[in-house]
């Protein structure tokens, strides 16, 4: 751990903490980008150092990485104190500002932006990392699915002999990159999104699905055989010896109990009994606001993030068939500027209920509700949309910056 830092680093983590603590008094923010930034540029190698001794793993994925992060961080807290990124800040300056706050901690669970997954392997040699999945993000910006994958698969192909990797089965991407690995522990998380996997990343042919099972009729790739999953009936993960892990989740859905088999899966290979640490993941109850109840003139919100269209069709799937939908979308820089990405998702579900829109881009919104035949209501802001629903429990389904101004407004819900 970090007991033997050099007084350069000593005197940077004390900045970080310091700039850190300014952040959040003067409500700019946790402090976790900030303080990072500060302590990396006094000693550029504090987030190496600050690793170092330490047991540590890499969560990366499209989608689901701060609930896994969460759920991850829940179960090793059985056996020891955790070091994370709990709030998201996935970059470098987040994990070294994480890594700073818990000196003292065996252990590190630390949620990683795709693209950074590289330079984390190198800066925080981790003992596993765990990818969910790959799907399109912020068009604009991001790097093209099947490239990111071919670049994770260099990245971890020059670790192979040292990383074991849990890895999504149920998705081509993730097992094309992850096969390159020694030691792989396949979990059977799902797919809800498949348009972004449908020809083959190692040949470029078509994939033939059958089910749950796929494959490459040209190369062979194909689904393996999965370790870990979750159970056909009732709500538990199934193990690699076939025993259930009964579950009692606060986080709703299939995908959460995927993220949840995801965490069991890793935290097992910490030296984790799994029947330890299942019943801890439901003292969950939200995450940095996802999920999170909150109560407005007598309206029982539930906010759900959704930033592209695999995690809008998941919310979709989350979402109680009667409450009204308010659905709020952005489109800033760290959203991405394009919404062109709406039209990958179908929104006929919501037809026949109450939906109201907002955000920066409700107009875009509008338009593609309109294509889809649903009915909806445009207005300003979230108050707005508030005042538009009867009492009673509302769905909130919003993309990141929407998400935010709306943790905002009710005060930074967590």
């Amino acid at each position: 751990m970090s007991a033997n830092l050099t007084p350069r680093a000593k005197f940077a983590t004390t900045l970080l903490r310091t700039a850190a603590a300014l952040s959040r008094a003067t409500g700019r923010g946790d402090g976790s980008v900030i303080g990072g930034r500060v302590g990396l540029i006094v000693e550029p190698r504090l987030l190496e150092l600050l690793a170092e001794g330490r047991h540590v793993v890499l969560i990366s994925g499209t989608n689901g990485k701060t609930t896994t992060t969460r759920f991850t961080t829940a179960a090793i807290e059985a056996i020891g104190k955790v070091a994370t990124n709990s709030f998201g800040a996935n970059m470098p300056t987040g994990h070294t500002t994480a890594l700073a706050k818990a000196p003292k901690a065996e252990y590190a669970a630390l949620e990683c932006d795709e693209h950074y997954l590289g330079q984390l392997l190198d800066a925080a040699s981790p003992k596993v990392v765990a990818l969910l999945n790959l799907s399109r993000d912020q068009l604009d910006r991001a790097m093209e699915v099947t490239a990111l994958a071919a670049k994770w698969r260099q990245t971890l192909q020059a670790s192979a002999a040292q990383t074991t990797v849990v890895a999504n089965a149920d998705d081509p991407l993730i097992v094309w990159a992850a096969s390159v690995c020694q030691r792989v522990v396949w979990v059977a998380a799902g797919q809800s999104w498949t348009a972004d996997s449908a020809i083959c990343p190692n040949c470029g042919s078509h994939l033939d699905r059958f089910g749950e099972f796929w494959r490459c009729t040209n190369c062979g790739l194909n689904r393996p055989s999965p370790q870990w999953s979750v159970a056909q009936q009732g709500e538990a993960v199934v193990g690699p010896d076939g025993r259930r892990y009964e579950l009692n989740l606060q986080l709703p859905g299939r995908v959460n109990r995927a993220n949840a088999a995801t965490a069991l899966a890793i935290a097992s290979l910490f030296g984790v009994d799994p029947a330890q640490a299942a019943p801890r993941l439901s003292e969950v109850a939200s995450v940095a606001g996802r999920y999170a109840k909150v109560e407005r003139e007598g309206r029982h919100l539930r906010l759900l993030l959704a930033k592209n269209p695999a995690g809008w069709l998941e919310s979709f799937d989350m979402i109680d068939p009667n409450p009204p939908v308010v659905l709020s979308l952005n489109a800033r820089e760290v959203d991405g500027f394009d919404t062109s990405w709406i039209y990958d998702v179908d929104f006929t579900s919501l037809a026949g209920r109450k939906v109201v829109v907002t955000g920066d881009r409700r107009t875009d919104l509008a338009v593609r509700l309109e294509v889809d035949g649903v009915d909806f209501l445009v207005v300003d802001d979230i108050r707005a949309a508030i005042a538009a629903v009867p009492p009673g429990p509302v769905e909130v389904v919003a993309n990141y910056t929407a998400f935010q101004d709306i943790r905002a407004e009710f005060n930074r819900v967590n």
